[in-house]
């Protein structure tokens, strides 16, 4: 049934919660089909919006994503406290109608936990649900839009039917392009070589609107030359920064497009990088990038800000096809965005792991006529990455360390796919002085005992050896130890991080070291193989000990070997059924003695 006039205001409000910008893409997304159906409607992230006003709301869409173990991310976390809270009535929400969409991927263990755990909550405090919670999963072949296309769908059906359009109007033809989101005016100046974002309070701590500029100390290849990975041990000097962090915490740095993408692009675009331009609001319910240079260089932009090498989701094509011109090109365009094309368009793009460069090359007549303010609309914004901090700061002051894969892999590609981030990062020399790295820290979802006393047993195969170096090196700083660490790699002599350093700790008895070279025999040992072997040691730490157990790595299978080996390991030492073993775990993640920290 249409909803009755007293509550038929035709307005919609998106909020979002996310670690990286898919959401805030997808949030988009809705508002632009919010507009077309003539909904007064605007993104906002929810950590970001007065929670007073959150019962005038007669419809709101929520999109958010799950991060670490099942906890809601940076953008998210007051405002889902604030959903918690004892003292809201169960009738809070009445008023409002809603709809949840998860944004997950399923190697993780806790897929989707935040947006399951808001919509019981929402439905908890009155809210009305008006369609089936989504659960999108980047790890499907078309990744999220797989979910997030059909569920907009059915999003829309419902909301039409219950708001159905005033008489006169009709819902705006999809081949209409919406408004830009900004308005871009150029300006008669030169570019400054030292641009810098607008300016803030100085006595803002270092955070993603102030990151600090950390000068790089050293850039050091931690794996062998012939090794097909190559690892970097990365120093920065964080002197003056008024940085802090724990064992565990997390480096989030923002990254420079590679200078060959951004010349390629501004050719492509026939762009003059030096141009100026002022960016200034299209919409007053759609504010302006946080910490945007005014005015600013095109170069500054297409370094700094687009996500020129990222693999685009089908909102890139559904909004480039609006700018095609040549007939060849705007059919195939048509084509990617209909139900029948998305098998030919995760051949032509996710499969291959094709970059929007790539793609506005391939594009070429099309890619010349996308009007400037739109840049802002067809290209997402450069992201920030998150790194464990693979140092303490009581071991050294002055610097943060980073133990960082370069990601560099082939597809059927001719060139082959590079991480911006990390390529960026090794390719800088600490040899010049003015080397810098925008940098700061926040919480990482890894949680070590404050009490250095409490025994450890670490499993870091690869890069996963990060957060555990860290707490390593604190507790070491202070005569401390009482840990067991496994590492695992390819080879002792290709990439075994760190093995110096971890001979002198185990030469003074302040680790207990167990290595798991999978290539260095026939038989491939990984270290869920070492953990069995040591079953008696691990069974000690925890059952006599009251020890804790964390695992750090690549979420694809390890932590679940691992997880398996260590329930082998208490079934036979604990003398209990695997039931019994599982529920053991169970227990101790309930009280923060088993933890895992896992990236895809």
């Amino acid at each position: 049934m249409p909803v009755t006039s007293g509550t038929s205001e035709r307005r919609l409000l998106v909020l979002y919660g996310s670690q990286t910008g898919t959401a805030h893409d997808v949030a988009d997304r809705i508002v632009r089909d919010a507009k077309r159906r003539h909904f007064s409607s605007k993104a906002v992230a929810m950590d970001s919006y007065n929670m007073g006003q959150l019962i005038k709301e007669p419809l709101i869409v929520f999109v958010c994503s799950t991060t670490g173990q099942g906890d809601a991310p940076d953008n998210m976390r007051m405002f889902w406290k604030f959903l918690l809270r004892k003292d809201l009535p169960s009738t809070s929400l009445t008023s409002v109608q809603f709809a949840v969409l998860g944004l997950g991927d399923s190697s993780y263990q806790k897929f989707n936990v935040v947006g399951k755990k808001l919509q019981k909550r929402l439905e908890q405090l009155g809210g009305s649900s008006i369609t089936k919670l989504g659960l999108a999963d980047d790890q499907h072949d078309l990744g999220v839009d797989a979910v997030v296309s059909p569920w907009l769908s059915e999003l829309w059906a419902k909301v039409m039917e219950m708001w159905p359009l005033p008489p006169g109007l009709e819902v705006i033809s999809e081949s209409v392009c919406p408004p830009p989101k900004y308005k871009a005016v150029f300006v008669d100046m030169e570019s400054s070589q030292e641009e810098r974002p607008l300016p803030v309070s100085s006595d803002i701590s270092p955070g993603p609107l102030c990151p600090f500029h950390a000068r790089l100390l050293s850039n050091q290849r931690v794996t062998a030359a012939d090794h097909f990975q190559d690892v970097r041990l990365i120093k920065l000097d964080i002197t003056g920064s008024g940085l802090s962090f724990e064992p565990g915490d997390v480096a989030m740095i923002h990254p420079e497009n590679l200078t060959d993408t951004v010349e390629a692009f501004l050719s492509l675009l026939e762009l003059n990088p030096d141009q100026m331009f002022r960016l200034e609001e299209n919409d007053p319910e759609v504010p302006l990038p946080a910490r945007f240079p005014s005015p600013c260089s095109i170069r500054w932009l297409v370094t700094h800000y687009l996500d020129i090498n990222s693999v685009p989701r089908k909102s890139f094509f559904e909004l480039l096809k609006y700018h095609a011109d040549d007939e060849l090109e705007r059919e195939k365009l048509e084509e990617f965005c209909t139900p029948e094309g998305q098998e030919e368009l995760y051949s032509y793009c996710n499969r291959v792991k094709r970059t929007i460069l790539e793609i506005l090359e391939d594009f070429h007549k099309t890619s010349k006529r996308i009007p400037f303010d739109y840049l802002f609309d067809v290209i997402p914004a450069l992201q920030p990455r998150a790194f464990s901090i693979a140092s303490s700061i009581k071991a050294h002051p002055t610097q943060l360390h980073l133990l960082m894969a370069v990601v560099r892999y082939r597809t059927k590609l001719q060139n082959a796919r590079r991480g911006v981030c990390s390529t960026w990062l090794s390719s800088l020399s600490p040899d010049r002085q003015d080397t810098y790295v925008p940098i700061w820290v926040k919480k990482g979802t890894i949680r070590f005992p404050a009490d250095h006393d409490v025994p450890l047993v670490l499993v870091g195969p690869g890069t996963g050896l990060a957060p555990f170096r860290s707490v390593i090196q604190e507790r070491a700083s202070q005569g401390k130890g009482g840990v067991v660490l496994f590492f695992g790699c390819r080879s002792k002599h290709k990439d075994f991080f760190c093995e110096e350093e971890f001979a002198k700790l185990e030469e003074k008895g302040l680790i207990s070291l167990h290595t798991a070279f999978s290539r260095d025999q026939d038989e491939k040992i990984y270290v869920q193989h070492r953990i069995r072997e040591q079953g008696r040691q691990v069974w000690n730490v925890l059952s006599e000990q009251n020890g804790a157990f964390y695992i750090a790595g690549n979420a694809k299978s390890m932590p679940d070997d691992v997880k398996e080996a260590l329930c082998d390991v208490i079934s036979e030492h604990g003398e209990m059924t695997k039931e019994q073993a599982a529920t053991y775990i169970q227990a101790l993640e309930r009280v923060r003695r088993f933890q895992v920290e896992a990236w895809s």
